[in-house]
């Protein structure tokens, strides 16, 4: 959770925070005293501290159940600085919600038995593919600046219905809007934020076909409304074009047969500290 300036000290911020409503202060005190209530370093959090600025902080609190993504993480690069991952289907970037344990960060920090890495950038739970992890604190701000500042190109691929009139391409641009509580985005009159460039790729013999997407900015569930909004829904979508309530809850049941397919395919970007491009890419396919 994000502690917002406002509150004169950390404890009067989660104490005002609604998704802890049915913690006490003595709870939050014995927690922060088990070390369970840390910052984004994974060090434990003064609660007594003021918060000056908007900044994150993180409760590990028991979970009702939280099933094991039964999915490996491959590590597709590693250096001193960093560390890029091919996440899975159902895995969350980093602990939210009921997603504590079975997160990629968390994954990563027991691999590697460091509590400094960090993700440099997010994907949504349901979207496999390239991750990119700094290992140093040194060197975060620099990697997060570049998704910040739009500077990575960033190529998906998705499978869908196959409509042959997307083979040159089209391009979708709207508003889009999240509001906190909802599961679904929105389109909203005004200033468009969101563009992404979509191609049929290649078509298969079963009525499907493959499809390249460019998103040139970072909506959430961007990607998925557009190809929804072109009439060509992503297979697997629980959420777009409308809601199936089966499906949105089938990974926390256990349920990991039917992801989402989308995946995150490449990254590429110049390297803030070398100067040299880099381009990392998903071993992911739609053929298996």
């Amino acid at each position: 959770m994000v502690l917002r300036v406002g509150p004169a000290s950390v404890l009067e911020a989660l104490l005002a925070a609604p998704s802890l409503s049915g913690l006490s202060e003595r709870d939050l005190r014995e927690r922060a005293a088990a070390g369970e209530i840390v910052d984004l370093d994974g060090r434990p959090v003064e609660l007594g501290a003021a918060v000056p600025r908007p900044v994150s902080a993180y409760l590990y609190r028991d979970v009702p159940q939280e099933f094991p993504v039964p999915f490996p993480m491959p590590i597709l690069h590693v250096d001193d600085d960093l560390v890029v991952v091919d996440k899975p289907h159902f895995l969350a970037t980093m602990p939210r919600g009921a997603h504590v344990r079975e997160t990629a960060l968390v994954r990563l920090r027991r691999d590697l038995g460091s509590d400094e890495v960090a993700p440099a950038h997010r994907l949504d739970r349901l979207t496999a593919g390239v991750l990119l992890f700094t290992r140093r604190r040194e060197v975060r701000a620099a990697y997060q600046e570049l998704f910040a500042e739009r500077r990575v190109h960033k190529e998906y691929r998705a499978l869908a219905p196959a409509d042959d009139s997307l083979s040159g391409g089209a391009r979708v641009v709207n508003r889009i809007v999240k509001t906190a509580g909802d599961l679904r985005a929105r389109t909203a009159p005004g200033e468009p934020n969101a563009i992404s460039d979509i191609a049929l790729l290649r078509r298969r013999d079963d009525g499907l076909a493959e499809y390249r997407l460019l998103p040139h900015t970072g909506r959430t569930h961007q990607l998925r409304m557009h190809m929804a909004a072109l009439g060509v829904p992503i297979l697997g979508d629980p959420l777009y074009p409308e809601v199936d309530p089966v499906l949105a809850t089938a990974g926390d049941r256990g349920d990991f047969s039917t992801p989402l397919h989308l995946v995150a395919q490449r990254l590429s970007f110049i390297d803030p500290l070398s100067g040299s491009r880099r381009t990392f890419e998903s071993a992911r396919s739609f053929d298996g």
